[in-house]
Order: structure tokens, then sequence, then C-alpha cells
């Protein structure tokens, strides 16, 4: 008797689609900085081998390596993620906390990369958390700063 119920649930499982989950931008107010900004040491250190003999293979045209205060710009930034982990972005440590918790989001972007589908969330404040599954996912709204609540991207 339990076998055939234990049979029959299998069965319901395996024959019922999956709905398409919504996956909404998230909060930025709960993000949590994963590690530290780069010290003014590292930054200078990293500046001299970024920027050193194969500097060729990493400036594209952005002139990063002719100056120090736009490397700085470019490379002083930390991991941040969302207090549920499934999105994440690199902050600049310029920024703060403060703003960031301000933040709204602003577009939504959805892109196949491989087998890895990337939801990105844009936010005002000059962020992107991204969230990366082996899911099929699609949005339907791509601008969504009228209505920020529309930020969803269905997820199978």
């Amino acid at each position: 008797m339990i076998m055939r119920a234990l049979f029959a649930s299998l069965l319901l499982a395996i024959s019922v689609p999956a709905s398409a989950e919504p996956l909404g931008c998230p909060d930025l107010a709960a993000a949590v900085q994963v590690n530290t900004c780069p010290s003014e040491e590292e930054l200078q250190y990293t500046f001299k081998g970024y920027c050193g003999d194969n500097a060729r293979m990493y400036d594209k045209g952005d002139q990063v390596c002719t100056d120090f205060a736009l490397y700085r710009l470019l490379k002083n930034v930390s991991l941040w993620e969302t207090k549920d982990g499934r999105f994440d972005g690199y902050v600049s440590c310029e920024t703060g906390p403060v703003p960031l918790a301000q933040g709204r989001a602003v577009k939504l972007a959805v892109s196949q990369q491989g087998s890895v589908t990337r939801v990105a969330c844009g936010y005002d404040v000059g962020v992107t958390f991204t969230h990366r599954t082996k899911a099929k996912c699609t949005a339907a709204v791509a601008d969504c700063s009228s209505a920020p609540g529309t930020c969803k991207a269905e997820c199978e």
C-alpha cells in the first residue's frame, strides 16, 4: 500500500510540468559586503602588475593604465551579495553602503552565456546585481524605471 502511494506521488511529480518562478530584482538595503575593499598598497601593487609589461593585453582603449586614479576607479571594488545569496555584484569602495541601500532597480536584462542564464538587475546608483542559473528565464519588461516592482524575470 505504501509502495503504491509512493509510486503514484512519484508519477504525479514527474507528469506535472514545472511552473515559472518569478525572480525579482532584490532590494539593495539588505545586501551585504562579502569581502573587504583593497588597501592602497594592494591597489598600487596590482596597478604595477596590471599595467606593467602586459598592459597591451588588458588596456582596451579606456586609458586605465595611463593614470592611477582611473585604475583606482575601476579596481577599487568589493563583492556584495543579497542576504539570500541569489544575486551578487561588484560595488565601488568609493561609494559606501548608504547610496547602495537607496538604489532602485531601473532595468532588467536576461542573457544566455553557454548553458547559464544571466539575470542582471541594473540600479539607479550605477551598480548591477546578477543572478546566474541553469534555468531558462525570460523578462517581459527591460526598462522598469517607472515601475520598479515590474523588474522580474520568469524562470522555469
